[in-house]
């Protein structure tokens, strides 16, 4: 049976890491007393790195194990551009849907949508995150029913949270 590549690698590591620590300790037991010190030192270096290797091959496994294939390739500025999708869309509905009755002008409103729709269509942009947004901007720019805007900006927030890699 072959074992995986990570555990060869450590086993390598390894194994150079106890023979430079071997030779270390032999070359300073020599210059500290002689032949038998050499030996002690040696034996000591040696057990030394190897049991350091040892309780450190978790992390080391972790390490070089190979990322898992994801779904949806995502980086950090993928992630931003997601949240910043999801702010600007989010202020275009605040400015379809205000609180009060002369909360938002014309043309506030009109630069809201452009600069929504604009990173909205940003070829960064994860491709269901741009899905999500779209369905999103159509949701608002109908104007007439808030309720469905709102599940639309629902399934936007929880579109943009899946994209993200440390989840």
């Amino acid at each position: 049976m072959k074992s995986p590549p990570a555990q060869r690698i450590h086993l390598m590591i390894t194994f150079v890491l106890v023979t430079c620590g071997a030779v270390l300790g032999a070359c300073v037991g020599l210059l500290l007393s002689g032949r038998l010190m050499a030996l002690i030192c040696a034996s000591a270096a040696g057990l030394g790195a190897g049991a350091g290797s040892f309780l450190s091959r978790r992390q080391v496994f972790a390490f070089l194990k190979p990322e898992r294939e994801e779904a949806v390739p995502a980086d950090g500025y993928a992630e931003g551009l997601a949240d910043a999708t999801l702010v600007c869309i989010a202020t275009y509905q605040a400015a379809v849907f205000p609180l009060t009755a002369d909360g938002v002008t014309e043309a506030e409103r009109t630069a809201r949508r452009t600069m929504a729709y604009r990173i909205a269509a940003y070829e960064g942009l994860p491709h269901p995150v741009q899905t999500s947004a779209a369905a999103a901007l159509e949701a608002i720019d109908e104007g007439v029913d808030a309720k469905r805007a709102e599940t639309a900006m629902k399934a936007l927030s929880l579109t943009v949270y899946d994209n993200r890699r440390g989840r």
